[in-house]
């Protein structure tokens, strides 16, 4: 794997953290090296929120995004801060309810319904799992083995089986995609 970088982007209370979280131990565990940063203005809810991921084989020699390879946005918040350094050609997962104006230059965009998703499947706090998984299946950054561990170890046990499920979701919409 090259030096590849993803960036988590929406308002707080999201769970932009946590996903990022959950991909860095998941790629942890599949034995590649990963450094993961975050940032957040000082609403609690509503205002902007980023959590980026940098991993590759080897050493990293600057552990903070420089260059978007992939990008999950899940508000319209997080698209003017992130959209100058999404990379040509940077696969970009959009929240279609939320984020109504997503970046579109020169980038692979995905407008889902993850909101959507989210509340079906009971807890419209899980979209950004859903994201999670969608991403990581398009693109290939991380198995889906290695996410549903990082899951377990990352989720308290009274919401464990809905991120399970969204996760789940997340990789069969990659299916749903290919079969459009």
């Amino acid at each position: 794997m090259a030096l590849t970088e993803i960036r988590f982007a929406g308002s707080g209370g999201q769970g932009l953290i946590l996903s990022a979280r959950m991909l860095f131990r998941a790629m942890s565990l599949e034995g590649k090296t990963a450094a993961r940063s975050q940032g957040y203005e000082p609403t609690s809810r509503g205002g902007f929120c980023f959590s980026d991921v940098v991993a590759g084989d080897g050493e990293l020699d600057y552990p903070l995004t420089t260059g978007l390879d992939y990008m999950l946005v899940l508000d319209q918040v997080g698209v003017a801060p992130s959209q100058n350094l999404l990379r040509k050609g940077a696969l970009v997962i959009a929240d279609e309810r939320l984020t109504p104006e997503p970046p579109t230059k020169n980038v692979d965009l995905h407008r889902i319904p993850l909101t959507d998703q989210a509340i079906a499947i009971g807890n419209i706090r899980v979209a950004n799992i859903i994201g999670l998984g969608l991403m990581c299946g398009l693109g290939g950054i991380c198995g889906k083995d290695a996410l549903t561990e990082a899951i377990k170890l990352e989720t308290p046990k009274n919401f464990l089986d809905f991120n399970l499920e969204a996760l789940d979701a997340g990789f069969a919409a990659v299916g749903e995609l290919a079969a459009a």
